[in-house]
């Protein structure tokens, strides 16, 4: 124990004297951040147009962050090792880790394979990630040699996540704001009617029942695919965040150590690595302009084989929980600081028009927009092949993931949450729990129909143009790629 002791000792001592090194940066060297940081000042003001909104959001995505900007944890936490400040790391100097976080310098290390359906992969900004850039969430214990038991598993109580791309993301937050308003409707209606057990839906979608006794105290038991307190949550496999930048405040702890001023304080030192205001208010917000205002994916055109593999993946069941499209009701999405998930209009510094460029969602005639995601952002369980084994989650919520988006399938492997599946088949037969059956209907079909609705899924493309050049002069982002006109798809379910 005392040896221990000593050599923890040793270990804080050397990451103090790093942290004291910071204070007085080497000659030359520099935080990439740079001097001159985005304010939320700034931001709200309405002084800076979206052009310039998502040109500061882009420089947060694309900053390999370094330990002048607080990149990376501080002295390891003895009593927490785990939780982003004070996690162990390769060669104890707070930088990196891999394991658990402290996996990459910026967002788009990971974020950034456009297609994976050409060869060369297309690369770009906000795209997805390759199994090399899973990360790797809270383990404690692995086994990749398998010397536990010998089963050719490789034990670990952790999350392995596959980076999604961030295309469309402003439309499926507006979704999600829209719909926790219809439930947190529901709900209250039903504590103003005790007795009476309401059906919890929104825009055709069921999430169970509610029910409140005689002392307004709510039954949320028969509540399905949300958590008990109705907030829809679409961002993160396992339906974790109701908007981006909830997300983003997590994963800038996680994978970088960066420290969000708006968790942690104005000034503040949190972790001890001896910077402060590591992001800050207004930069987290232009990432949050920058990400909800990217590009839809698009569908290609359409052919008769296409159609019928459309029809096929209706008919064996797959739109039952991959819906096709959904409706908003508004056109704008509200972003809000501090943000109030029971009320969309508090707080509001900026609102995204999603039917502009580079968003550009088509209009559906009574005010709202178009949202052609093919999922229904609610959790399903998803059998014994997906399930997971972290340990720091009930055996219920391992089983359950928020149905993917198909949108952007084509250009968007591997699959799955985990990136598993390195082909669409693959990722179909390995469904289970709910999706079964369903899963078995595919199976059942014959031949030519699994081309077909394979061939119907390979229209759901990623963005010609992710950067939105063409809408805002002077952005500077991917170049735009020549590809077929994309059809105002013929694959739209009837409207809700």
């Amino acid at each position: 124990m005392i040896r221990q002791l000593c050599r923890t000792g040793i270990v804080l001592t050397v990451a103090m004297l790093a942290v004291m090194a910071l204070a007085d940066p080497p000659p030359g060297e520099r935080p990439n951040l740079g001097p001159s940081r985005t304010t939320q000042e700034q931001v709200a003001s309405g002084t800076l147009n979206l052009n310039q909104l998502r040109s500061a959001g882009q420089r947060i995505f694309t900053t390999p962050f370094n330990k002048l900007d607080g990149y990376g944890d501080g002295p390891m936490d003895v009593g927490d090792t785990v939780t982003p400040g004070g996690r162990p790391t390769l060669g104890g100097n707070g930088t990196l880790l891999r394991v658990n976080g402290l996996d990459g310098q910026s967002c788009l290390e990971c974020h950034s394979i456009i297609s994976n359906a050409t060869i060369p992969p297309r690369l770009g900004i906000g795209g997805v990630g390759g199994s090399v850039t899973n990360a790797m969430i809270k383990p404690t214990a692995m086994d990749p040699a398998d010397l536990d038991n010998f089963d050719s598993v490789a034990d670990f109580n952790g999350r392995f996540a596959n980076p999604p791309f961030i295309f469309g993301a402003g439309a499926v937050e507006l979704l999600a704001i829209e719909m926790t308003q219809d439930l947190h409707a529901q709900r209250n209606w039903a504590i103003q009617n005790p007795g009476t057990v309401v059906e919890l839906t929104s825009k055709g979608i069921s999430f169970g029942t509610i029910f409140a006794d005689a002392t307004g105290q709510l039954d949320t038991t028969q509540v399905q695919g949300v958590d008990p307190d109705l907030i829809v949550k679409p961002f993160g496999r396992k339906g974790e965040f109701p908007t981006t930048r909830d997300f983003d405040i997590e994963a800038m702890q996680f994978h970088f150590g960066m420290q969000p001023v708006e968790v942690f304080g104005e000034n503040t030192d949190s972790d001890g690595d001896g910077v402060v205001n590591e992001i800050m208010i207004g930069e987290l917000s232009a990432l949050h302009v920058f990400v909800s205002s990217s590009a839809k994916p698009e569908t290609g055109s359409a052919t008769a084989a296409t159609v019928r593999g459309f029809n096929a993946f209706v008919e064996v069941g797959c739109a039952s929980c991959h819906v096709p499209q959904l409706q908003t009701t508004g056109e704008e999405l509200p972003l809000r600081f501090p943000m109030d998930h029971s009320d969309p209009d508090a707080n509001v510094y900026y609102r995204v028009d999603l039917t502009k460029r580079p968003a550009r969602f088509d209009k559906n005639g009574q005010g709202g927009v178009i949202v052609p995601l093919f999922a229904d952002l609610k959790r399903h369980e998803m059998g014994d092949a997906l399930a997971e084994t972290f340990a720091l989650a009930s055996d219920q919520r391992n089983r359950e993931f928020t149905t993917a988006r198909l949108w952007g399938i084509a250009d968007s492997g591997p699959y799955l949450h985990d990136g598993r599946a390195t082909t669409l088949t693959e990722a179909v037969l390995l469904h289970g729990g709910e999706a079964e059956q369903v899963r078995n209907e595919f199976v059942a079909l014959a031949d030519l129909q699994k081309e077909e609705l394979l061939g119907f899924l390979r229209t759901l493309k990623t963005p010609a143009d992710p950067s939105g050049r063409g809408s805002t002069p002077g952005f500077r982002g991917n170049p735009g790629v020549v590809r077929d006109t994309p059809s105002r798809s013929i694959f739209r379910a009837d409207p809700d």
